[in-house]
Order: C-alpha cells, then sequence, then structure tokens
C-alpha cells in the first residue's frame, strides 16, 4: 500500500464522496458515466456508497465504505467485515466519521480498534477527526484532536500512518452549511501534521490530510489550495454528479 507515500510536496490530491445513507442504483450510473467522461489524471477518486450498492460499481472507480466492524466475523448481526470488502474491490474504509462517533457511541479507542482491522487487510482508513462546536468555542480544539489521534497512535503506532489518509471534518460544518474558512482549516491541518511530526516528519509531510464540512464546488478550490489540504471528504454535494466532478476538477490542479 504506497499509493500516498510520496515525496514531501508531491502529496496526491484525493476527493471522496460520502453517500451516507442516500443514493440508489440511477445514482450509480449517473455517476459512472460523469467519472468516465471526465479525465482527472492528477488526483484519486473515490466513490464510499451504501453497503448494497457496493457491487455495482465496476473496478474502475476506486471504492470506499463508510464503515466497517472491529471483529474479523462470527455472530454481530448487521455488521460487515474488512475480508468482504476485499471480495468487493473496495480500497477504502471511512473509520470514525462523526456521524458513527455520535449515532453509534464510537469511542476513540474503538475507533482505534477498526483502523487496525482496514490496516490488517491492506486497505487505507480513511480515519475522520473532528471537534462539536462546543470544544472549539471552549478553547480545547486542539487537545480534542490529538486525543482522537493519540487513541489511534497508541493502538497502531506511528509507522502505520503510512497507509493512512486523514480527514479533519469540525462537526459543526457537517450537513449545516457551515463551512470551515480556508484559514481556520488550514489551521487544523497543519497543527495535525505537526502532532505528528513529533514522531515522525517524513510521515507526517507526506500523509494525505482531507477537508470535510460543507465543502462545495464554489469554495473547493479555495479550500484545497491551503498549503496543507490535500482534498475532500465530500457527503451532500457527492450526490449530484455534477457538484462532485466540479470539486474533483478543483483539485485536479
Amino acid at each position: 500500500m504506497t499509493e500516498h507515500n510520496v515525496q514531501l510536496g508531491k502529496r496526491r490530491q484525493l476527493v471522496a464522496g460520502n453517500w451516507k445513507m442516500n443514493g440508489d442504483k440511477a445514482l450509480v450510473e449517473q455517476m459512472h458515466r460523469q467519472l468516465a467522461a471526465t479525465s482527472l489524471d492528477n488526483m484519486d477518486v473515490v466513490i464510499c456508497p451504501p453497503f448494497p450498492y457496493m457491487g455495482l460499481f465496476d473496478g474502475k472507480v476506486k471504492l470506499g465504505a463508510q464503515n466497517v466492524s472491529q471483529f474479523d466475523s462470527g455472530a454481530h448481526t448487521g455488521e460487515v467485515s474488512v475480508a468482504m470488502f476485499n471480495e468487493f474491490n473496495c480500497r477504502y474504509v471511512i473509520v470514525g466519521h462523526s456521524e458513527r462517533r455520535a449515532d453509534n457511541n464510537e469511542s476513540d479507542e474503538l475507533v482505534a480498534l477498526k483502523v487496525r482491522q482496514v490496516l490488517k487487510a491492506n486497505l487505507i482508513p480513511i480515519l475522520c477527526v473532528g471537534e462539536p462546536e462546543s470544544v472549539r468555542d471552549d478553547g480545547m480544539l486542539f487537545d480534542y484532536i490529538a486525543a482522537q489521534l493519540d487513541a489511534v497512535l497508541l493502538e497502531v503506532g506511528i509507522s502505520q500512518f503510512a497507509h493512512v489518509v486523514l480527514a479533519y471534518e469540525p462537526v459543526w460544518a457537517i450537513g449545516t452549511g457551515k463551512t470551515a474558512s480556508p484559514a481556520q482549516a488550514q489551521e487544523v491541518h497543519a497543527f495535525i501534521r505537526g502532532h505528528l511530526a513529533k514522531q515522525d516528519d517524513n510521515i507526517a509531510a507526506n500523509i494525505v490530510i482531507l477537508y470535510g464540512g460543507s465543502v462545495k464546488g464554489n469554495n473547493a478550490q479555495e479550500l484545497f489550495s491551503q498549503a496543507d489540504v490535500d482534498g475532500g471528504l465530500i457527503g451532500g454535494a457527492s450526490l449530484n454528479p455534477e457538484d462532485f466532478l466540479s470539486i474533483c476538477q478543483a483539485a485536479n490542479q
């Protein structure tokens, strides 16, 4: 797994569409057509649909899952294992999205176990971190983000972050229409990179860090132009193929 391990200053931009509990067969077909008709040679595109639609994507589309079990197999009704994803040409798995943390009470420690599972299967976790608005208002932003990162570092070690994609998603900007300013996004991305650099400069310099939180075609370019922002994890806008492709084109510079 080396596709994101590149030389300093040469990080490849990535845009991942997280459909959440949305979409249908028609959207799969529309997305296939749009991606096939668009040249995006300078960046990577990943689609993360709901589980039932994963098998409808062909091998030409990089596929991601929205969640994974921390278990290998067994009596865990409703869960999906990393081994199953490997059978569907899935390469990425979103782990620790704020909606999973909130709706399913996923702790930092559970998220870390899931990251370990994904890495064990030679898949790439898209590890999400981000703060509620109250944490930012209380001045505890960086401590909160550091704790989310440290739980995973404790579980898998810094060396494994060479195979991880990070996504900073301020909880207050997800699905709210609010967006962190480019300066706010850059500040947190730089903090994340600096926090990892305390353990390994090279891994910190090369890790891809996405921004997520109400990214749209009209703000994507300015966000992605920030020094430590390497693309986006896109929610609502990924459900409209034209909007999603405009975001991808902003990254394909």
